[in-house]
This record gives structure tokens, sequence and C-alpha cells, in this order.
């Protein structure tokens, strides 16, 4: 037998686990096979159809043997079971350079199909490649079932230029489970980490990786989806999927139970989007996908990748756009995600006062480090481009903006200039809105801002703005609502609560929220929020969500706002769907219905919401009887609309409103009509405006004004 050479002490960094280049050992060297294979009970490497028996050289499971150059498999023996594959370690570099330099420029934006875990076929054999961000590890090792969690089976390939570690693992095929093992910069055992760019993921509490079957995925179909400008009717319904609906033993349905009953039911009420709140895998059901670890995965007990896929798809065949809630500002610090990565802060900021959210108990991404902004970005490219999801709602964007978000003086580290702006994410937020401009043109931005930073929806080109198509309106949610809470005969010293919305409406290209954040954490229902006995409250809810459709901004209301919920929201129930057996509950879904159609049929509606030409007051100042009406314009040749609203009790007869023109106005909606559970109180249908000026209009209308209602009238 041919002498067997091979380094002791190499040998023994891999029977140990620390060595950090394990392809300059394992594999084929100078005639030789070398393959570190623990409670294996014999190796043989099979070159030409020849069996070359390999020798244990190492108590650790590490055998060696001479073998004719040229391409081998091993046949290992198991105890009784054998097994023959390629050798991991045969395999030359996996990466390309240019992958490599924009990885450490951070600008791969298909990162999503460049790091993580590939199925694919590398010289002409299926397996999987893994490849992972962690520069400052010692080691690391991919580690899972097919290979008993032994750390020392599998250790990668360190492409030092990069930080990156890769590895081919030759026939492993989709579905198996598996995480990462890394030694620190201090040679410490870190806890095993999930693969932070994986595309599947274990059900919870389990918290593996899973390699997903991507090519099952189906790619997005071209369709023709609604423009992101702002001239178009925008009418999100926002849904938390596991408890929209149930299933049987109150359990949460997959993508495809949910699709059946949800896209339908979407369509009927005429809404134009649905809204998930964050679908990316998470941890912790309670946070309601707001603490995310998996940025590139779907949430598991909803079902595989492909079942979401499909689930988008569904909605597009029917019609409906789908935005994702998505999560850049933070993540949660459990020991199997991202904290301490590679044992050193790699994705979070080292110093608390900047990388750690008291509010929330989570770690701040550091968007200062190009690699962390290449991941997030990555992130949202793949949703928008893999999925083909029609727009991200960006979370949390005021605790991005500031670096005081939430502190006090002392707890925190003012920017370079020393100020309290963070520059670095505000330059993320820039290139994120360059990025999905230039690759996804036609898909929306949406920030959840509730400053006045200026600019959200300006162009990042355009005098330092921030690129979003849309900002939640948040002044004008607690505004509104603050006032609505009020019984109505306080309501007249409150009056500019309802009317300051549009002192800066047309400031930036906003959406009116009434979302989730209004109806947990003990603020109750919006049926719960309104005064009065049980019909004042609908009737007020009903003029509320009147009010709120008819006014300049795109839409949104949570899940149960349309049947009038009377309790608070709880994530691990379903909605109380029993309610619609009550025709005062029934009544308001049918508003909701019938405003959504009413919104999509009239161009004023929402041609002009970010122009002050398309709004105009036309009652302003009767804070005594809290009425309100203005005016909406569409583009040239649409019809006006005027919406009056009575926020009291008291009905108005014979009220007067300035139009724009005389002739017959029909009554085209009235919250009081008797199928929505009001009085029935209006104006007949139709009604004679006359030649004579009011409130600046050059005519007027004479109406009857139900309690606690809101009607519109366009010309007939």
């Amino acid at each position: 037998m041919a002498d067997i050479t091979i380094d002791l002490g190499g040998a023994a960094a891999l029977a140990e686990a620390r060595h950090g280049d394990p392809f300059s050992i394992l594999g084929p060297h100078d005639g030789q096979v070398r393959a570190l294979l623990p409670g294996a009970t014999g190796v043989e490497a099979i070159s030409n159809g020849t069996a070359h028996r390999l020798t244990q050289v190492h108590d650790a499971g590490l055998f060696a043997g001479p073998v004719p150059p040229g391409p081998y498999t091993l046949r290992i023996d198991w105890a009784g079971t054998v097994e023959e594959t390629e050798d991991p370690y045969s395999f030359g570099l996996l990466l390309g350079e240019f992958d490599l330099h924009l990885l450490r420029e951070g600008t791969h934006q298909d990162i999503a199909m460049c790091l993580g875990a590939q199925p694919m076929e590398v010289d002409g054999i299926p397996g999987v490649r893994f490849a992972v961000w962690a520069p400052n590890a010692r080691r690391v090792s991919v580690v899972g079932d097919f290979n008993s969690w032994d750390g020392r089976r599998h250790p990668m390939r360190h492409r030092v230029e990069a930080g990156i570690w890769e590895l081919f693992i030759p026939r492993l095929t989709p579905g198996a489970v598996y995480k990462y093992e890394l030694l620190g910069p201090q040679w410490n055992l870190l806890p095993l980490k999930a693969d932070p760019f994986a595309w599947q993921v274990e059900v919870p509490p389990a918290t593996a990786s899973v390699v997903a079957d991507i090519a099952a995925i189906p790619k997005p179909r071209p369709w023709n989806r609604p423009s992101p400008q702002d001239g178009q009717p925008v009418s999100v319904y926002e849904v938390h999927a596991s408890s929209w609906a149930r299933g049987d033993g109150d359990v949460a349905l997959g993508w495809e139970e949910l699709g059946d009953k949800l896209i339908p039911y979407a369509v009927e009420m005429g809404f134009t989007h649905l809204e998930f709140l964050p679908i990316m895998a998470h941890p912790f059901g309670g946070s309601w996908g707001y603490q995310p670890l998996g940025q590139f995965a779907p949430h598991a007990p909803f079902g595989p990748p492909e079942h979401f896929a499909r689930m988008v798809e569904r909605c597009h065949e029917a019609g409906l756009g789908v935005i994702l809630d998505w999560v850049p500002a933070h993540f949660p610090s459990d020991p199997h995600g991202l904290a301490m990565f590679d044992g050193t802060p790699l994705y979070e900021h080292a110093d608390p006062k900047e990388g750690f959210h008291k509010d929330w108990n989570t770690l701040i991404y550091n968007l200062g480090r190009r690699e962390v902004r290449n991941l997030l970005i990555g992130s949202a490219v793949h949703w928008l481009e893999r999925y083909g999801v029609d727009g991200l709602r960006v979370d949390a964007v005021a605790s991005m903006l500031y670096r005081d978000y939430s502190r006090n003086p002392g707890e925190w580290v003012p920017n370079m200039y020393g100020g309290r702006e963070n520059l670095e994410s505000i330059s993320f937020l820039q290139e994120l809105s360059r990025v999905i401009a230039e690759r996804c043109p036609d898909r929306l931005l949406i920030a959840e801002e509730s400053t006045a930073f200026p600019g959200v929806t300006r162009k990042p080109d355009d005098n330092n703005g921030l690129g979003f198509d849309f900002k939640w309106n948040m002044g004008w949610m607690h505004d509104t609502l603050e006032y609505m809470e009020r019984d109505p005969i306080h309501r007249r010293h409150h009056h500019g609560q309802m009317t300051f919305g549009l002192v800066y409406a047309f400031s930036e290209k906003f959406m009116l929220p009434l979302s989730h954040d209004e109806v947990v954490h003990g603020k109750g229902s919006l049926i719960g929020k309104m005064p009065g006995d049980e019909w004042q409250k609908f009737a007020n809810l009903r003029a509320y969500l009147s009010f709120m459709w008819t006014h300049p901004g795109k839409k949104l209301l949570f899940m149960g706002g349309e049947i009038a919920q009377h309790r608070e929201w709880n994530h691990d129930r379903s909605l109380d769907w029993h309610l619609l057996d009550d025709p005062k509950h029934a009544g308001v879904q049918r508003l909701v219905r019938d405003l959504n159609r009413l919104y999509r049929g009239l161009p004023a509606l929402y041609q002009r919401d970010t122009s002050p030409d398309g709004f105009a007051w036309s009652v302003i100042d009767d804070a005594s009887n809290s009425i309100f009406a203005y005016l909406r314009f569409g583009n040239e040749g649409e019809k006006p609309v005027l919406v009056v609203c009575n926020l009291t009790p008291v009905p108005q007869q014979a009220y007067t409103v300035g139009v724009p023109v005389a002739g017959a106005w029909q009554e085209v909606f009235n919250s009081d009509a008797g199928i929505y559970g009001g009085s029935n109180m209006g104006n007949g249908g139709v009604v004679q405006g006359a030649e004579e000026s009011s409130h600046g209009q050059l005519a007027s209308l004479t109406l009857t004004v139900p309690p606690l209602a809101t009607i519109i009238l366009t010309p007939a």
C-alpha cells in the first residue's frame, strides 16, 4: 500500500471541528483522497469502476488512501448501511468572482439566488449549494438530519475576500432540514443558527431552515396590476392571515384554504388590494409577524413557499393586488437568529444606544453596513419579483429616521453632524426606493411614518425625498378617531380635528389608515369607540367610514371593521362572523361594500387625491351643528361629488350647501339608509339645485341632512 501522508495537526483540528480551511486537507490531494466521516466503519473511493479502500488514519473518522486522478465517489459503510455519493470536497469554487464582488459591495440585488440553500447541479451532479455571510467566524459547518447534526461532517470553504462560506453537498434534496454551526472569533461554539437567506423554515416552535424546492415555486404571471400612480383608486383590506377565519379545531388556515374564502370575499366587498400583516417567517405568533427572522421565507404554518406563490397568483386572477407588511427596522434577539450571528454584532449595532429598541426588546439593523442593506433590499426585491406581490408597506419608518426615537437624553448617539436624523437609514430607504423603481416600476412602496419628516413621498433625487408612493396619514387617523369618540354634544368644541387634515392633505401622497393598531392593546374596536346608545354607535361608525371613503387619500381598513366587530381583535381567534346574522352588523358590511363600489365608480373621489384643486370646502365653519360639506373634483369632464356629514343626532332640514352647478343633483349614497340600519331619512333621490351662490360656489342645494350620517350627491 502506498504511503499515506497527512498533516496530523490539521487532522486533529478537523477531528475537533476547529479547522477553518477543510479543503486544504479533505478531498483529492496529490494522488490521495481524504474524507472525515465520523461514525463510518469503512470507506471506499470508487474510481473508473474500481474500489479503492481508504484507511482510517484518525479515531474521529478521518479516512485516507491513494486514488487515481479523476472523478470518484465515496462508498461509505455506516455500520451496515451503505451510502454511495460524491465527495463534497472534490468540487471546486462555487461562487463566481462577480458574485463575490457584488456581495462585497453590498449591491447583489439577486442575493436570494446567491446565498442560502440553492438546489442545483454542479458538474452534472444534483445537490444543494450552501452559502452564508459570516466574516468573523473561525469555522462554519452545515448541519442537519443528513449528517446527524455533526459539525465535523460538512465544514465549509471560506471565501475570505467577501466573508462568505460555501459548500456543495451532493445528492441532498429539497425538504432537508438544516442550520449552520459556527465557531466565533474566540473559538467559542455559538448556538446553531438558522439561515438568514432560507426560502423555507420549519413550523415554530421548531427553528431550523428547510431546503426549499425552488423549482416548484411558480413564477409570477403578467397581469394588469393597478397603477401605483395616485390617480387610481386604492382601497386596501388589511388582514392578519391566521385570525381572519379559523379552521376546525380553531387552527389557522393554510394559504389554500384561506384563499378559497378570503379572495372571493375581498372581491365581493370591492377592495382593490389585500394587505397582509408580515408573512415573513417569525418565531413568535404573538408578534403578528412584526419581529421576523426569515426575511426570504413565508411563515411556515400557512404552508410551503409554493402555496404562498399560488395565493398571490389567485389574487391576481381575481383582480386583487397583494401588499405585504415588511419590517427592515428591527429583528428579535432569538439565539438561533441574526443576533451575534458570527460571534460579533454583525447585523446589529454594537452599541445598544444605536442597536436596541427598548419598546420592542429587539435589535436594530446596522444600516450603515452595506452587507446588511444588501440582505434587506434583496428581501424586498425577492417578494416583489419572485412572488409577484404588488407592494410593500414598510413598518415603523419613524423609528428608522430618528436616532432619538423613543429615547431619553443620553440614551442615543447623534449623527456625524451632531443631529438626531439617522442618515444611514435615510440613505437606505432612498436606495431601496431607487432599486424598486428601477426593477419593479409598477409596484407600490408605502410608509408607515408618523412624524412630519419632509418628503416621504418625494423622489430620492428630488430635494432628498425618501421615494415612497404613499404615506400612512397617522395624524388624520388620530385626530378624526379622537373626534368621533367624543359625545356629539361636545364635538362643536373640537370641530378642527375633522378639518385640520386638509391643511396638509396635499403635502404628501397619503393613505388613510384604520389599521390593526387601532383595535389592540386595550383600544377596543371601531364600533366600541363610538359614543351613544346602540343605534347611535352604528350610525356614528357608518357616518365616519363614509367620511373616510370620500376624504382625499387612499383607503385602508383592518379586517373586522367592516362588520362592526364589538370585541377587540385577538390574533388567536377568528373574526366574529356570526355577527352578520344581526342586520345592524350586516348593514355596516353592506355600507363598506357600497362605499368601495361608489369610490371606484366616481373618479372625482380618487383622480386628484394629491392635488389641492381636487378638493374644496363648501361648509367648513358650522361647528355649532357639527356639519361638514365638501366637494371632490376629478379630471376634466368628470362629475363633481358633494359630500355632507352631519355628526350630531339632530337632523337638519332645509340645509343650504354651495355647489358649482345648478340643476338636478342625485343622492347616490346615504349612510342613514334603511338598508344599512339607518332611519331612512334623506332627499328622495334627487334634489334640484338653485342658481343662487352660496359658500363661494355659483349655485346651491337645499338638503335634508339625516342624523349622524353622511350623504353623497352628484349632478344627475
